[in-house]
């Protein structure tokens, strides 16, 4: 996250600041615009859409779109449950020509009878940030998003797209980078015509690996951010033969993929994270440190969404690489500009959180975080002395080995339960479906068991 100034919306999403006297039809109109991709995402992060013609525009405006929720995914409905209906976020329109002339995304909030649905998580970071509002404060977010250009072969095995990408520490490399160039550009182009902000397009840690940087923004407008770049980043690629993947851990000996969140609470224009702290060292207030302590009182159970696969713990789990480091925290430790660290503080504007991974869903991340966060600053929690370089403090807790300890983890954590649009039944709902996730892996037999066990004994 850079400390940029947050561009205008208008390019992105063209709408007007007198949005409300302007109507989604206009808007489609106005930028030659003939089909809207009306989407919300399910809590696994599977975006769900509608193809909707510019023509009935008015009628998804009015919440004419009905989607049968149970069909759509992990979110909280039954087959016998009315339909969701997408309400359109005018405020998101993102026309995205280089991918179909004629096409945008907007992104919706799913309603039910009438009301905001709880279980969806946009509905659930809109109420997390309704609530920081009420407290006079404000949240930005910057998101670091990761992913691998991979083939899948005839065995069904993963190879790197860029057969020549195959050296154990390509972190940075200037060849990988121009191989690759006609897909970096387009995404950074991509980015750029939407008024992102695009600052920086890097080869990551590990071969195949790669990461584009845009500017920070309001909280929602990052995750819808996310969500729009990671559908971006499938569509073209698949245009050039290949898959991007953002799951966690592809490759057994290459690091894994994080979704690294820079967070700071604003009230107004004043950065409220800065202040005079003493014997820490690291410029922070009061405020940003019992945010912090808030964050790792509850970072077991925050790991269910911010590490919520199974796959997510082969990453956090691994002790090496083949660069030799995995870039993934195993403790609840925060200190200063060391990446070893669950919080990183880069400065005094802002954390990074850092145990996050590709899998996460950016609505449900931020919104439990910002939750922690809140929680520590009600209480007052003292995160302690910032940890060493390399080396968190004795005390810090350990981040959960499996999905299922994260699922434990997140229900023995009443707020955090809670934390889902201020409802522990939703959060029982998403703990049930994780868990059963796990179950379902954990059934089924493995290559390792074969090798391990066939002729053990």
């Amino acid at each position: 996250m850079t400390s940029v100034a947050t561009p205008e919306v208008l390019t992105e999403q063209s709408v007007p600041a007198e949005a409300g006297q302007i109507s989604l039809a206009d808007i489609a109109k106005a930028h030659d615009v003939r089909f809207l991709l009306a989407t919300f995402v399910d809590m696994t992060g599977k975006p769900c859409a509608k193809l909707v013609p510019v023509e009935a525009a008015d009628e998804l405006e009015a919440g004419a779109m009905g989607f049968a929720g149970y069909a759509a995914g992990l979110i909280g409905q039954k087959p016998q449950d009315s339909d969701l209906i997408a309400v359109p976020d005018l405020t998101s329109f993102t026309p995205v020509p280089f991918i179909k002339e004629g096409l945008a995304i907007i992104h919706c909030d799913p309603h039910v009878d009438g009301k905001p649905w709880p279980f969806a998580p946009r509905v659930i970071l809109k109420n997390t940030l309704g609530r920081l509002a009420g407290k006079g404060m404000q949240a930005k977010i910057g998101a670091e998003v990761e992913y691998f250009l991979v083939n899948k072969d005839p065995d069904g095995s993963l190879s790197t797209a860029d057969s020549r990408d195959d050296s154990p520490r390509p972190c940075y490399d200037a060849r990988g980078v121009t191989r690759m160039y006609e897909h970096l550009t387009s995404i950074s182009e991509a980015m750029n015509g939407l008024g992102w902000g695009n600052y920086a397009n890097d080869h990551e840690d590990a071969a195949g690996q790669f990461e584009q940087n845009f500017n920070y923004a309001d909280a929602l407008t990052t995750a819808d951010r996310v969500v729009t770049l990671r559908y971006i980043l499938n569509i073209l690629a698949e245009q050039r033969g290949m898959t991007a993947t953002f799951m966690p851990k592809p490759f057994t000996d290459r690091t894994g993929t994080g979704l690294h969140f820079h967070l700071s609470l604003w009230s107004g224009a004043e950065a409220l994270f800065p202040g005079d702290d003493g014997e820490r060292g690291l410029g922070l207030s009061e405020l940003a440190y019992s945010f912090i302590g808030g964050v790792l009182e509850h970072a077991p159970a925050l790991q269910a969404f911010l590490a919520p696969t199974v796959n997510s713990y082969k990453r956090s789990g691994a002790t090496t690489s083949s660069s030799g480091a995995t870039w993934s925290p195993r403790k609840a430790s925060f200190g200063g500009n060391d990446r070893t660290h669950m919080i990183r503080v880069p400065d005094e504007k802002r954390i990074e959180l850092r145990s996050g991974d590709g899998s996460a869903n950016p609505y449900l991340a931020i919104a439990t975080a910002i939750e922690a966060g809140l929680d520590g600053v009600a209480k007052g929690t003292d995160p302690g002395a910032p940890s060493g370089p390399g080396e968190a403090r004795p005390d810090a807790h350990s981040l959960p080995a499996t999905l299922l300890h994260a699922v434990e983890a997140l229900r023995r954590d009443p707020v955090i339960l809670a934390s889902l649009s201020g409802d522990a039944e939703i959060g029982k709902y998403y703990a049930d479906a994780k868990e059963e996730e796990f179950l379902s892996w954990h059934n089924q037999v493995s290559d390792w068991e074969i090798r391990t066990y066939l002729t053990s004994i």
